[in-house]
């Protein structure tokens, strides 16, 4: 009985401290303190797959879920990317995002947290999931969302995306990235009017964020995804009652559509990027997955330039005057 009194405490006090910590590195970034960090480490490239010499046909910016610490990707995370690339070369996959750091500073970076990781690993989940949950309050999420966004599009421009070129890209959220995937579409588009679709996979999410300017917004569930429906549970933004919610918005307005991949679970074993489960046609969970993505990552990115060439930029015309000269205006 006194263990678990003593573990109980120290459990409770950990969260505290966690939630203090996450509030703080916001609190950071919004006064200036410390500055996001920019650059990856050396030899870490801006992006992967398609040649950085010519415009891939997308960018897809990976967003991992809690156990992201590195800005190397998790070692699940890191399956499906690859994956992603082998199996759809023609995009330009980005998986350095720090999604639970406005500072975009990687938890395995920091000297205490490399302490605590050899001593009390578990803490390192408890910060990104107070994160997660920081991204989701009402009071933080437009700060979150800045933050995090203004990180993506600045990782998109280091890796060759031109504001306004009109080139798709895809936000992948897998587990609590989805909060921050739905969170940076209304970033990225006014930084660099881009064409934003959303892949969520197993997202846990709030449903707050506004959704008016990405594409489409594809929903990748399993009834076994025990942690996605308790997501569903404790936001009630995501309950279908409250149809003023900005993700209830988007699903009337035609946006969101469900993918099953049954029966996939959260994490473990069956989880959804496990290598090893498999599937009755023998294929594993995670090669379906992928393929998953990469279908509906070029689906979207189609639509987009269909959407282009169907609708090509109207040349200048030239309002001549009296002496057959005069200047240029755009058109009408």
């Amino acid at each position: 009985m006194n263990n678990a009194l003593i573990w109980g405490g120290a459990l409770g006090l950990a969260l505290i401290v966690e939630a203090l910590l996450a509030r703080y590195e916001l609190l950071a970034y919004s006064v200036g303190w410390r500055i996001p960090r920019t650059e990856p480490p050396e030899g870490l490239p801006h992006a992967r797959g398609a040649a950085p010499d010519r415009p891939p046909a997308g960018y897809v910016v990976y967003l991992d879920g809690i156990g992201k610490r590195h800005y190397q990707d998790s070692r699940d995370g890191g399956q499906l990317v690859k994956a992603i690339i082998v199996g759809a070369p023609e995009f330009r996959v980005l998986g350095q995002v720090q999604p639970y750091s406005p500072l975009a500073a990687p938890l395995a970076d920091r000297p205490v947290w490399s302490w605590l990781r050899r001593r009390a690993g578990l803490l390192l989940f408890f910060h990104n999931v107070m994160q997660t949950f920081v991204a989701a309050d009402r009071r933080y999420r437009p700060l979150y969302n800045r933050a995090v966004g203004t990180q993506i599009a600045t990782q998109l421009q280091l890796a060759g995306y031109r504001a306004g070129s009109g080139v798709p890209v895809v936000l992948l959220g897998y587990s609590g990235g989805a909060q921050v995937a739905t969170g940076s579409v209304s970033e990225l588009h006014p930084q660099l009017r881009a064409p934003v679709s959303v892949i969520l996979l197993g997202g846990f999410h709030n449903g707050a964020n506004d959704l008016t300017h990405g594409r489409h917004v594809h929903q990748l569930t399993s009834a076994q995804d025990h942690i996605e429906r308790f997501g569903v549970w404790i936001f009630p933004l995501r309950w279908r009652v409250f149809r003023w919610s900005a993700w209830n918005r988007a699903r009337r307005d035609g946006k969101v559509s469900v993918e099953r991949l049954d029966p996939a679970t959260h994490v473990g074993q069956r989880s959804y990027i496990s290598p090893t489960a498999k599937l009755p046609d023998g294929s594993s969970h995670l090669e379906r997955t992928a393929a998953t993505v990469i279908a509906l990552a070029r689906a979207d990115c189609a639509e987009v330039e269909l959407s282009r060439t169907a609708d090509p930029p109207r040349p200048q015309r030239v309002n001549r005057g009296p002496e057959g000269s005069g200047r240029a205006r755009s058109g009408t």
